[in-house]
Formats: structure tokens, sequence, C-alpha cells
């Protein structure tokens, strides 16, 4: 039997960025509970740092017209009402005093003339709402969440990777995973586990998401029997660098419209005001001079179409490239520079609104933004689907599994709006932590099937196994990896049929079965080819659910664009897709009825339709 590294927590938390954290930081804050908290990389390095545009929240600073109401019937909106309207719910009322809570951590936000917190103008969003500290939000907000968490007692597992949950009958009672730097084994024993572990972006070719983004909590929970849910909605944020190749796919902050910035095709021309949603219209400016003064804070003034939700804007762009008005590299043009027509000083203003994108692009190719556009195109940025929870608790369909943040499913139905993220990392992370909490403290810890634990000890060093004797070896991951990429942005991107979803079926259980019998060189020790050979199967399985559940809907909803079936159909509004494991280990799809909206709600988002 190989010897582990052993721990016992109440709560143990999977995954340190936005979510985890603060789910951490509220499970620590119940006298007498041990926490624990996993870190893939190292603390303060998570995904969220790369998050730039703000943390969306009805404070109404800017706009007093602004409430949770209207911020609930935006985000019910944008999601194309196959939300959870629980936790669209929760989400608006609960965001602006986790901000305050935030800021009463130490959060530094930029300030309006009048000392309070400064929002800015997003996409999606009615009135000026995201609070921001100028294009680097998600650092400040880790920055935080972190100074303040590692007062709290919270034992912090750097560098390490969880590959199994571990059950007692129908009930988590631990995880098992690795130390990445000497590839020792570490058993976790805990009484609840909340999954805070991102998205699934690293299954894709160009993506803005962070090497860490491999699918793990969606797989963890899949395979532990817990329901996913919205998995066919994929979020390709509209701007992305496209060049040079070395940094495609980098995130270009949505950030850059709300202060002004234009998308031009290679006419020069402003052509998102061509294809404005009839549900948008009554919202959207009808000239760029309404536009401008929206970006300006006239509370008069409608927003401007490049501040419409990602999907329909990065569909507006690859409209634009498929009909050859795209930039030299596929692209279109993103331009900031244009607003020193309207504005004195106007390079010092873009600096200091936008300092982050400045530099990215000065440094990684060669532009200034304050004097020429810059190339963007589509990048795979998020995934809404996820781990199915309880709304109000965030527990999964498993007894004491808990998700919070992009792992999870159900705020943002078809489509995300720009800051929803951040804001539902602080709400549902907070609501994941304090449940996690409760469920605890009734539990003792559960028994640990070491039979079990010591197979999948063995099955996580086969790939070492399978070098021959005289050093060569088969396969390696890294091509494997390659591949899959290629075949999900090629066959379930942007743009999805049927057939080529089912030629993507065909292809990851090729890939499934090569990456069944891949092998590794070297050892334990900062082995990147044996990380990337456990990582595999997470992206392979949760590819295999996002097919399958594109494949269901045979519509286009939010993020997910059939070509075969362009229209928006009223029947599968009326459900959400689950993927479940099935008894034999067959992934089962299934229809889930969306329950009734109380009349209230429904009150409320007719009355914000005017």
């Amino acid at each position: 039997m190989p010897e582990y590294l052993k721990f016992e927590h109440d709560v143990l938390v999977i995954g340190a960025g936005g979510a985890g954290l603060r789910a951490a930081i509220e499970a620590a804050s119940v006298p007498g509970l041990k926490v624990g908290l996993v870190c893939k990389s190292l603390l303060g390095k998570a995904h969220t740092v790369m998050a730039e545009g703000g943390i969306a929240a009805a404070l109404a600073t800017v706009n007093s017209a602004d409430s949770w109401k209207v911020h609930f019937a935006d985000t019910m909106r944008g999601g194309q009402y196959v939300n959870s309207w629980r936790m669209a719910q929760l989400h608006a009322q609960e965001a602006p005093q986790c901000v305050l809570e935030l800021e009463a951590w130490g959060a530094v936000f930029d300030r309006t003339t009048e000392g309070k917190i400064l929002q800015r103008n997003f996409g999606g969003h009615r009135y000026p709402r995201l609070a921001h500290v100028g294009d680097r939000t998600g650092l400040e907000m880790i920055r935080t969440l972190q100074d303040h968490g590692i007062h709290q007692g919270i034992d912090v597992h750097m560098e390490c990777t969880v590959v199994s949950l571990l059950k007692d009958g129908d009930r988590v009672v631990g995880a098992f995973g690795y130390d990445r730097q000497r590839g020792r084994f570490m058993l976790f024993q805990a009484k609840a586990i909340v999954l805070a572990t991102g998205g699934v972006g690293r299954a894709y070719k160009i993506t803005s998401n962070s090497w860490e983004y491999t699918a793990d909590g969606h797989a963890l929970a899949y395979n532990s029997g817990a329901d996913l849910a919205d998995m066919e909605f994929v979020q390709f944020h509209p701007t992305g660098m496209i060049w040079p190749l070395s940094v495609a796919g980098i995130l270009v902050t949505e950030g850059v419209r709300g202060e002004g910035g234009v998308l031009r095709n290679s006419l020069g021309k402003r052509f998102m005001f061509d294809d404005i949603p009839e549900n948008y219209k009554s919202q959207t400016a009808d000239s760029e001079e309404e536009g401008w003064r929206y970006t300006q804070g006239d509370k008069q003034a409608r927003r401007p179409p490049e501040l419409l939700t990602r999907d329909h804007v990065a569909r507006c762009i690859m409209r634009e490239v498929k009909a050859g008005r795209g930039s030299p590299h596929g692209g279109v043009f993103l331009d900031i520079s244009w607003i020193k027509e309207r504005i004195p000083s106007a390079a010092e203003h873009i600096k200091k609104k936008l300092p982050s994108m400045y530099h990215q692009f000065k440094q990684l190719a060669d532009l200034d933004i304050t004097t020429t556009p810059m190339e963007v195109g589509p990048t795979t940025h998020y995934i809404m689907g996820g781990v199915r929870v309880n709304p109000d608790t965030q527990m999964s369909t498993v007894p004491g599994l808990f998700a919070a943040g992009e792992c999870a499913a159900g705020l943002h139905g078809a489509n995300r709006l720009g800051g929803n993220s951040l804001s539902d990392l602080l709400v549902f992370g907070k609501r994941a932590g304090k449940y996690a909490a409760e469920f605890a403290k009734g539990k003792s810890q559960g028994k640990i099937n070491t039979d079990e634990v010591d197979s999948i000890a063995k099955t996580t060093l086969e790939p070492f196994d399978r070098v021959s004797s005289s050093g060569s070896t088969g396969e390696g991951p890294f091509r494997i990896q390659h591949e899959l990429q290629e075949k999900m942005q090629d066959l379930v991107g942007i743009v999805r049929t049927e057939k080529e979803m089912l030629t993507a079926l065909d292809e990851l259980e090729k890939l499934k079965k090569r990456s069944s019998v891949v092998a590794v060189d070297g050892n334990r020790e900062y082995n990147t080819g044996w990380h990337t050979a456990l990582d595999l199967p997470n992206m392979l399985v949760i590819s295999e659910a996002i097919t399958r559940a594109a494949i269901e809907r045979k519509e286009s909803r939010g993020g997910h664009f059939r070509e075969d079936f362009q229209n928006k159909e009223k029947a599968f509004g009326e459900f959400n897709i689950i993927i479940r494991r099935g008894a034999g280990g067959e992934m089962k799809v299934v229809r889930e009825p969306i329950a009734e909206m109380p009349a209230e709600l429904k009150q409320i988002i007719e009355e914000q339709a005017k």
C-alpha cells in the first residue's frame, strides 16, 4: 500500500479563486470548524486575477435608477430565461452587500467625485453597474480575499490537484489528490466539500482561460454521481487578442467598449448597428452620438450596440469575418483611440482607465491602443453550465458536495453578462461556505474505503508503467490534448451543426481510447506530462457532456448557436438539459422542466421590459 499524506477537515474547499476563498472564509467563521483549502497553483494566483472589467452589483452610485430588480431582469434577459430565477434573484439582492463587505476588508475601488464606488457600463447591463479597480478588478478581489482569509485559520494546501472524490454510501466524505511539486499522494477526509475549480476552457484551442481550467470540478462532480446542467452553453467572449499568434485568445476586456471603444469592420463601418435584437431595441442607441453620450454618463442616453450581450456581439463579429469584411488576421477592429476626437488628453485618459490593456498590447503586440485600433476576435471564455445545485444552499445532488462559481450552473442560463461572474463568486461562494459548514456541523467523519484509495493511486501511476524497458514510450499526453482542442474548436465551437457534433462524439471516443494508454517519461516530481495525462480524462468527459447537451438542444439560444436550427424555440425555453452518469458509467441526457417563476418576479421582468 502506498504512503499518503493524510489531512482531516470539517469543510474542504477545492479551488482558491474568488468563489473558493469566499467559501473558505465563510466556513471558517463558524467557531470550532476546521477548514482546508486546496489550490491547484499558488495561493493568490488563481484565474480570478485575470478578470478585468468589474463586479456587477446594483449599488446605484452612478445612476440612482438602478436596483436589484433591474439587475435581476437584466440577468434573466441575458440568460434567455433558462436561468435559475431563484439564483438570479439572490444574486441581484445580495451582490451590493458582498461588494461593500469586500470594501470593508480593504478592497480599493475607483471612486466618483463624491467618493462613492465608481461603476462602469458593461454589456447587457441597463445602467453603469460594475464596481471596478481600473481594469484589474479580479486581482484586487483576490488580493483582498487572500489578505483577509489568511487570518481565519484556514489550512492551505498549495500546488495540489484532486483527482477523485471519495464517498461513503451516497455521501461525499473525502478527496484524493497529489502534490504537483513532488508527486506525493494526498488523502483528505472531510464532512463537506465545496467545488470551486472554475471552467473548462483548456478543452478548446483558442481560450482566455489559464492552464488550470481543465474541467476538474465538473468531472469530479460527474464521476461522483452529481448532475450537471446547461453544459451546451459555452460563452465565446467577442474580444480576444488574435495577433500575433503567440497571444491568440488572451482577453481584451469589455471595459474597452464600456469606456467608448467601438467595433469596426475592414471598411471602417460600425457594423453592430446593423443587427440589434428586437428585445433590446428599446434600450439600445440608434445613433453613434447617443451611444457616445451613454458611455460618458448621460442618464437619458441608451447604450451603444457594442454593449449588447456577448453571445450576440461574438456572432456579429464572425458574420463580418465570413462576409470578407474582417481584419487582416481574421477578426475585426476594436478602436478606443478614436475618442481623441471627443475629449482632450485622450491618450492619458485611456491609460488611466485601461492600464492593463495599454500595457498588454504594448508589450505583447507592440501596439499602442491610444493611437491604433486593436485586432480582436471571439475566444472561449466561460461555461454557463456546471454542477446542478440547490439555488439557496449550493449543494449538488450528492449529499455533502457543494459547488460555487464557474463550476456551478444556474445563475447565468444561456449567456452570462459581463461582471456577473465576480459577483457570482462572492454571493454564491459565501452561500456555499455557509451551508457546507452547516452540513458539516451535524455530521461525523465518514468512512474512507482504503481499497478504493489504493486502486485510484495505482491508476494514477499507470502512465509511468507504459514506458518500455528500452526507455521508449507510447503516445504522449500533449498531442492528445492538442487534438482535443482542435476538434472542440472546429466541431463544437461558436457555430454548431448536428453533423459536426456527431463527428465530434466519434473523435472524442477515439481520443478517450488513446488517452487510456498514454505514457509519460521521467518521475513524479515537477512532471507536466504526468499532470496533463491526469487532466485528459476530465477534459474528455466534459467535452462529451458539452457535445451531447448541444446535440439535444435543437435551437439557438444564448451561447449555443445551431446553424441547422437558427431560431429560438419556445418549447426549449421550458427545460434545462441535465447530464447524468448512468449506473453502468454511460452518459445520460435528461430534460428537466424549469420551475414556475413567482408572479412577483414575472412582474418585475415585465416592468423592466418597457
